[in-house]
């Protein structure tokens, strides 16, 4: 009786393993202004304009929270920091 080995083919790159998408999630908050969100979205988030951050800053006044970004686990996790750092209420990561 012999043995194969049958090898998969690789269906995600480096560090997908992490489990994929990864959610960061901002909350609403009584002390954060729509101009301290937006900034701060927009100096921590590449590719965040000002404009947009006060969209995002619209959103969580509005529906008490917004995912300002999805991604890899690491990345997802500094974004969260850098966030959480500067005074903006976060939610958990959340995996997608």
């Amino acid at each position: 009786m012999t043995t194969e080995t049958v090898e998969r083919a690789r269906t995600g790159g480096p560090g997908s393993g992490l489990g994929g998408n990864w959610l960061v999630i901002v909350l609403n908050d009584d002390h954060n202004t729509f101009d301290h969100m937006a900034r701060t979205l927009s100096n921590v988030i590449p590719r965040v304009s000002l404009d947009e951050g006060y969209r995002f800053a619209d959103r969580i006044h509005n529906s008490g929270k917004a995912i300002v970004w999805t991604g890899p686990k690491e990345t997802a996790e500094l974004y969260w920091e850098l966030l959480k750092e500067a005074g903006l209420t976060m939610a958990p990561l959340e995996q997608h």
